[in-house]
């Protein structure tokens, strides 16, 4: 029998940035996995870096980092957490990554000396990486999302290596999703389809048509038969191919209403693909959407973090408490903890008097990292639960070593470069290390826990393997001075001799990691140590 060609899926952003097409694109991998389709989710970015790695988190977010130690968008986090796979370094690629291999070729002399250029050079790269993410035809649909907005000259070669590729695969293997944005003018009292029509139009003019237009709406603004009728008929396609994108409550509850408008079922009709077998997983996730949207009870968790004011740098961390919160049936909120005016304060009382948890995230430098190592002394004198993640692990190891091993300077190199302790210091392999792009310790590492602590009740195995992005470590010079005051080392890297994870054995709920357990969370498959904090901190919160 004649194996059914691969289909692809893209899905473009009109408007404005910020729509939601990653989203979109998780939920029809998540909506296709759930009738039994292989599937795979790839980024296309049109930015010149060759990965988020560098970025500031104000500018694009938090970043995601992948088992192979990729350094990727923080949509790769929303393609994970929806279909429940690891992704690889294939998954993602910029305009960066794709000119900087195109010349390194052109200095071997691979194009025999052809003059390079956009057509067909940097187009055929494009091309060969969206069919590349699916070695050996494992997958049955590809989905490809663009960044950027239609109309941004730096996307303008994606979107025409993309119309090569629909006649190269055939239309009837292609189909082309527009998002984009119907704004609700308050002087005119109406939504409005001119931007959306403008959009389309852009889009046409470059040789590409939508097949289906998936509708931003607000504020309980909905698409109505009416606009779907005008969009349409200006945008040139079928009115039962126009779909609602609404407000929700939680993204995980767009597949639902995407499903409900028989989103799916064009997606399958249109590509001439056949339901398989349902893995069950939308009854699973509208039980979890009824668990988060009726909460037994409620939990405030401090973060103290550097990136306050932008969410969107701690995207998988507020991700991972809803997880969490929906597996212990209670409402995670957080409040944003300003460490550097927490350094200024004499009322640490006054500040966390209403949280039943405290968390310090990842981050670089040194910039309120005194109120991060006074956030860490509060939680353990006052036996609130503490989580600290990376950076937040060296905050914990500089306040045990201060104020239980009489460390008075104790300090980070990272901090403090003259400090005569340097309880955390930087890895030996890091420190001729001068470039700053991909360079750290990234991607998946073996961690052996000790039986008997609260991360092995937590993981309930041995061995793990968890994500890290960071070059500074614990400096194993002062290890036994830690563990004879107190500290347990309930996780270690045996191959790198590294501390992994510490808690506090004589605490309610103390544990530090070195790791980011936030990138592995699921809505379906909770991070066993996100479960447990929040666990910890709902228990708290019943004894106050």
């Amino acid at each position: 029998m004649k194996k059914q060609p691969v289909k692809y899926i893209f899905v473009f952003g009109g408007v404005l940035s910020g729509l939601g097409k990653g989203i979109i694109a998780s939920s029809i991998g998540f909506l296709l996995k759930t009738v039994g389709l292989k599937i795979t989710i790839h980024k296309l970015d049109p930015y010149l870096n060759v990965d988020p790695g560098t970025m500031n988190p104000y500018q694009h977010g938090e970043v995601f980092v992948l088992d192979d130690g990729s350094e990727t968008d923080l949509d790769l986090g929303h393609y994970e957490r929806f279909i429940g796979e690891s992704l690889s370094k294939d998954n993602t690629t910029s305009s960066g990554k794709i000119y900087w291999d195109v010349l390194q070729r052109e200095r071997k002399g691979d194009y025999l000396g052809e003059t390079i250029q956009v057509i067909p050079h940097i187009t055929d790269e494009i091309k060969r990486r969206i069919v590349d993410v699916n070695p050996r035809r494992k997958f049955d649909v590809v989905i490809t999302e663009v960044g950027g907005t239609v109309g941004d000259i730096e996307g303008q070669p994606f979107y025409e290596a993309i119309r090569q590729l629909i006649l190269e695969k055939g239309k009837e293997n292609v189909l082309v999703i527009h998002t984009t944005l119907l704004p609700f003018i308050y002087a005119a009292g109406e939504m409005k389809t001119k931007p959306t029509q403008h959009s389309v139009m852009r889009l046409r003019e470059i040789g590409l048509e939508p097949d289906l237009l998936v509708c931003r709406t607000e504020n309980n603004h909905h698409l109505n038969k009416k606009l779907k009728k005008k969009l349409s008929l200006f945008c040139n396609v079928n009115m039962d191919h126009v779909f609602e994108s609404p407000d929700v409550d939680t993204i995980y509850e767009i597949p639902i209403i995407l499903n409900n408008q028989g989103f799916d079922s064009v997606i399958l009709n249109l590509l001439g693909l056949i339901k398989k077998a349902s893995n069950g997983n939308l009854e699973l996730l509208k039980k979890s959407i009824h668990f988060y949207k009726n909460p037994k009870n409620s939990v405030n968790i401090a973060v103290c973090g550097k990136y306050n004011s932008l969410h969107d740098a701690y995207k998988s961390i507020l991700e991972a408490f809803i997880h969490a919160g929906i597996k212990n049936n209670v409402e995670v909120n957080v409040k944003w903890i300003d460490t550097e005016k927490l350094e200024k304060s004499k009322e640490l009382e006054k500040i966390f008097f209403d949280v039943d948890g405290i968390l310090i995230p990842g981050g670089f430098g040194d910039r309120g990292i005194e109120g991060k190592i006074l956030s860490s002394k509060f939680a353990r004198e006052n036996n609130i639960p503490f989580f600290g993640i990376c950076l937040g692990l060296q905050c914990a190891i500089i306040d045990f070593a201060r104020n239980k091993c009489n460390l008075k300077n104790a300090n980070s190199t990272e901090f403090d470069r003259k400090t005569v302790k340097p309880v955390v210091d930087l890895m030996y392999g890091q420190k001729r290390v001068k470039s700053k792009g991909a360079t750290m310790r990234l991607g998946s590492y073996k961690c052996n826990i000790k039986s008997g602590t609260k991360a092995y009740k937590a993981y309930k195995k041995k061995i793990i393997y968890e994500r890290h992005r960071h070059r500074f470590e614990v400096n194993n010079k002062f290890v036994k001075i830690l563990e004879s005051s107190g500290l347990v080392l309930s996780g270690i890297n045996k191959k790198l001799n590294l501390v992994e994870i510490i808690e506090i054995k004589d605490h309610p709920w103390f544990l530090g990691v070195q790791f980011h357990p936030e990138l592995k969370s699921r809505i379906v498959d909770v991070h066993p140590l996100f479960s447990d904090f929040i666990f910890a901190a709902d228990k708290y919160n019943a004894t106050k």
